[in-house]
């Protein structure tokens, strides 16, 4: 497990600036309907890198091969890392839209969740890297732990829809809670949804969502 962590962790150092740019590519995905600024001042395509905004969208063929085999390889990693650390769990992979994405199911799974899904978010950070260092190229892959993110994502929809009218009924803006980036991504899609707009502000790791009145 030592020997397995010091080369991811290796892996990570050497690799900074290529992961912050992922990062910052990811946020960008954020604004409904807007390009947003990057750190270092670049303007990145809404479309180009968001969460899930490309959910549905049927991928090419080729396409899709490269990402079953992306999640071939979190598959192989995650499994040994759960055998290593003793832990019963079930692997289940698919592609959703222009992503692969792994789901770990299991009975008692919290601890690779931890608190609001800290360590959820590193594992899936080493496994992003995990795949990169087979394939070579960034990976987008998107993993869940005994369903967290998909009750996340019931909760915030109901939370987005919950401010959207209160917003419409007030006129004026609301700033919710800081999220991560996978958070604040759903609660955008789901503030358009309900006809309004919404803008991210601050710095990590206390980013936040605003709604926005018509």
């Amino acid at each position: 497990m030592t020997d397995q962590t010091d080369e991811m962790t290796e892996l990570e150092e050497t690799d900074v600036e290529g992961t912050d740019a992922t990062e910052e590519a990811e946020e960008a995905g954020e604004v409904d309907g807007a390009n947003e600024p990057d750190e270092a001042g670049a303007t990145v395509g809404a479309d180009d890198e968001s969460d899930e905004g490309t959910e549905g969208a049927d991928a090419p063929v080729a396409r899709v091969d490269q990402l079953e085999a992306e999640g071939d390889i979190a598959a192989d990693y995650l499994e040994e890392l759960l055998d290593i650390a003793d832990l019963d769990g079930d692997l289940d992979m698919d592609v959703e839209g222009d992503r692969a994405a792994v789901s770990i199911v299991g009975a008692d799974l919290s601890q690779l969740v931890g608190q609001d899904g800290e360590v959820l978010e590193a594992l899936q950070e080493l496994t992003r890297l995990a795949v990169y260092r087979e394939t070579g190229e960034r990976s987008r892959l998107m993993l869940d732990v005994s369903g967290y993110r998909a009750e996340k994502r019931t909760q915030l929809e109901k939370l987005a829809a919950e401010t959207v009218a209160r917003v419409k009924e007030s006129g004026e803006p609301t700033a919710l809670d800081p999220m991560s980036p996978f958070e604040r991504k759903v609660v955008h899609d789901a503030v358009a949804a309900g006809g309004l707009t919404s803008e991210s502000e601050g710095v990590e790791p206390r980013r936040f969502v605003v709604v926005l009145p018509a």
